[in-house]
């Protein structure tokens, strides 16, 4: 398990990186090719929503193929092929072509580890082994900042893109070395039936997807495009200060995502555990939303770290939605659980983009529409733990 276990979470650091980038990109974007921030957001939201799509085949896969194999192929094509479209990206839609590649590539990495963990590893040391490579992973998000800022100012952003299609090549090609297959099921324990048909007929699996939905929302979209405009437009921040700002925000997804996993051993409840750091993070997010523009730089950081740390309880909703699945539907299961988590955010990142261009104009301030984003991200994920405070669980 343990070159697996590496390959696996550098793969995701890299999925990490592609959906977080963009806020660094942001100003280089703007200057060379015109990318506005709401069209910023509309990448990104891409990303999301391609990455979303693909889970339902990802799922079929993992229960009915190879895992190791589907994984280096779709990363090799989707994530290498993606980053050279974006290297030569001349306006808007390159950038979303890319983007949507990348989505592509990224999508069965994380649910990969997951089914592996779920099929070999003892029931016990699942959320843990899933807290690591989230955690881990999250040094993705890290990259995307100072290091992504300084590499820009040496070689250009076009550059580094080249560079990175060659990383995601070599960490694919890794992947069909060193990750073995969990072993296949014995056909007896396959219950035909319809997949999604049978996931859908399991209620208490409701609740979970609804919170799925928003937690991870208000977290991807700060970290991976508004923060980059909010802290430029606002605050006059350059790459460098971006950069800065956002390395801390990754850092405390890290530590939050790391941390979630051990506090089940001391707590015992995925819920409480899940609803209680989400909630802590909507205050964070309402203070920074009922403060916006007005807010040192120093405390819109700790804003934005307390969000970042609070709102990594993704490895715990699905840790929680896990123990209600049977064994045939586990691929689907976590894939279905993975699409509204990803799904969600790229909803929502069209949405506060249509909510940031109507917020904006001549008689707005420069801080008026992403309030705006920030305080529909907060109604969403109130709402959203209102649904989840009334879901079931079970142990497993």
């Amino acid at each position: 398990m343990g070159s697996s276990l590496f390959w696996l979470i550098i793969a995701y650091s890299l999925s990490q990186f592609y959906r977080a980038c963009l806020a660094v990109f942001a100003p280089v974007l703007k200057a060379d090719i015109g990318l506005n921030a709401d069209q910023v957001s509309v990448a990104l939201g891409l990303w999301f929503l391609t990455f979303a799509a693909m889970q339902i085949p990802v799922g079929w896969l993992l229960d009915n193929g190879s895992p190791r194999k589907m994984a280096t192929i779709l990363l090799v094509l989707g994530g290498g092929g993606g980053a050279l479209v974006f290297a030569s990206a001349q306006g808007p839609w390159g950038i979303y072509a890319a983007m949507m590649l990348i989505g592509i590539g990224c999508s069965p990495v994380l649910m990969t580890s997951f089914y592996i963990f779920a099929r070999s590893a003892p029931s016990h040391k699942f959320g843990t082994l899933a807290g690591l490579v989230v955690g881990l992973g999250t040094l993705g998000n890290l990259a995307a900042s100072v290091p992504l800022s300084l590499a820009m100012s040496l070689i250009g952003w076009r550059s580094v893109c080249v560079v990175l299609a060659v990383v995601t090549g070599l960490v694919a090609l890794a992947l069909y070395k060193f990750v073995q297959d969990p072993p296949a099921l014995d056909p007896s324990s396959k219950i035909s039936g319809g997949g999604l048909r049978d996931l859908a007929k399991i209620w208490p699996l409701y609740p979970i997807l609804i919170m799925a939905a928003v937690a991870y929302a208000p977290s991807a979209g700060l970290r991976g495009s508004w923060a980059g405009g909010y802290l430029s437009d606002v605050y006059g921040l350059d790459v460098d200060g971006i950069g800065r700002v956002t390395f801390v925000m990754a850092l405390s997804m890290i530590a939050g995502a790391l941390a979630f996993g051990p506090v089940e051993r001391i707590i015992r409840s995925r819920k409480v555990i899940v609803l209680g750091g989400t909630l802590i993070a909507l205050v964070f997010l309402v203070l920074l939303w009922i403060g916006a523009g007005t807010q040192s730089i120093l405390l819109t950081t700790v804003l934005l770290v307390g969000i970042g740390f609070f709102g990594s309880a993704y490895g715990q909703i699905m840790n929680h939605g896990r123990t209600l699945l049977p064994v045939h539907l586990t691929g689907r299961g976590v894939t279905l659980i993975n699409l509204f988590s990803i799904g969600g955010v790229g909803v929502f990142q069209f949405a506060t983009a249509r909510a940031f261009a109507y917020t904006s104009g001549p008689d707005a301030t420069s801080a008026a529409p992403y309030a705006t984003v920030f305080g529909f991200f907060s109604v969403v994920l109130a709402l959203g733990c209102l649904v989840y405070a009334f879901s079931r669980e079970q142990k497993g």
